[in-house]
């Protein structure tokens, strides 16, 4: 805990909660007479015009320019989300995700999440995807199409498919394509997907030159895969986020429009915590990249009982709404670990 957050009164924390979502409502910095008024609070003016100064003394709130009133800071906003994450009670969210027409399609189920987000919340959704370790070659068919043409077929634990025909200069040797499909079910069924694993099992050095050059014509069906892995994060949203930022704070907005270039940068603000196993905000400051200095991020781990295998999130300017983006992460998060179940092996 913060210091000068420990000893905050009761009636301290609920002022800082009128504030914070008086705030993230209207935008304006909030005055003690509004407060007084609105929440009927049956003290004065006067105490918390006293409650206000105090909370700001401990960093907790801000005091913009001449104005009377204050808005809060990112240490504000952290003692606000740390009770809000803290009791987690139901919540209703206004996400309705149908991940079936996903099928066994993973990347389909992933865009279908972030499209999803982003339009409840208005927010950048991302959703990262399972790792490429975490995926397993489920079957391998080498089939004659024509005398010269053979296609590869690689099926995936997390439901990928990939197809490629490879063509010969000669006709191949029928024994040779039934070889090829029952060495990779040996070899390569059951491990995890990877460029370890081409170069090992297609480069074996006990092979013979005429079995790792039919090989390496099957090669583009794996590294079809091993590259749609690498595309490790999907975004959804941002157009409407640009909407959510103040008008004077547009160089937020356009530090996000950067990260997108940037997808490294955006893989590192989600998998930092991709071993949490509860939901979790980041505000403001708390990013290690100095380009988020004014966004948040709220985030919710998906995958199986024992393992994460991704993480679900929402970034948007740290005036956003906690409460409704935590619900719908977790609601998210929950109907992607109930479509991976199945498709990865615990």
């Amino acid at each position: 805990m913060e210091p000068g957050t420990q000893d905050l009164t009761d009636r301290q924390r609920a002022i800082l909660e009128y504030v914070v979502e008086d705030y993230v409502a209207a935008g304006q910095p909030v005055g003690s007479k509004a407060l007084a008024s609105r929440r009927r609070m049956r003290i004065s003016a006067s105490t918390v015009r006293y409650e206000l100064a105090e909370l700001e003394e401990r960093g907790l709130l801000s005091h913009p320019h001449t104005s009377a009133g204050r808005v809060p800071t990112d240490l504000g906003y952290r003692v606000y989300v740390d009770r809000l994450l803290g009791t987690l009670e139901p919540r209703t969210t206004e996400l309705t995700l149908d991940l079936s027409a996903a099928s066994r399609e993973v990347d389909v189920a992933l865009q279908t999440t972030t499209d999803a987000l982003a339009h409840v919340t208005h927010l950048l959704a991302l959703v990262t995807a399972p790792p490429l370790e975490a995926t397993i070659v489920r079957h391998v068919e080498v089939l004659m199409l024509q005398p010269r043409a053979v296609v590869c077929v690689v099926i995936t634990s997390s439901g990928d498919v990939s197809k490629r025909i490879a063509t010969f200069d000669e006709p191949v040797d029928p024994g040779l394509a039934e070889w090829a499909r029952e060495y990779l079910n040996e070899q390569v069924a059951g491990l995890a997907l990877g460029a370890r694993l081409l170069r090992n099992r297609f480069g074996d050095p006990g092979l013979s030159p005429r079995e790792r050059e039919f090989l390496a014509a099957l090669e583009p069906a794996f590294a079809e895969l091993v590259e749609r892995g690498e595309r490790d994060v999907y975004v959804g949203g941002a157009a409407g986020v640009m909407d959510e930022f103040p008008a004077d704070d547009i160089g937020a907005f356009r530090s996000l429009l950067e990260a997108l270039e940037r997808r490294a940068a955006l893989l590192e603000l989600t998998r930092a915590r991709l071993a949490a196993r509860r939901p979790f905000v980041r505000v403001g400051s708390e990013l290690d990249d100095p380009a988020f200095a004014r966004v948040s991020l709220v985030g919710a781990p998906y995958g199986l009982s024992r393992r994460n295998l991704g993480t679900v999130s929402l970034i948007g300017p740290t005036r956003m709404d906690y409460g409704k983006a935590i619900g719908a992460v977790r609601a998210a998060a929950l109907e992607l670990s109930r479509f991976v179940e199945g498709l990865y092996d615990e």
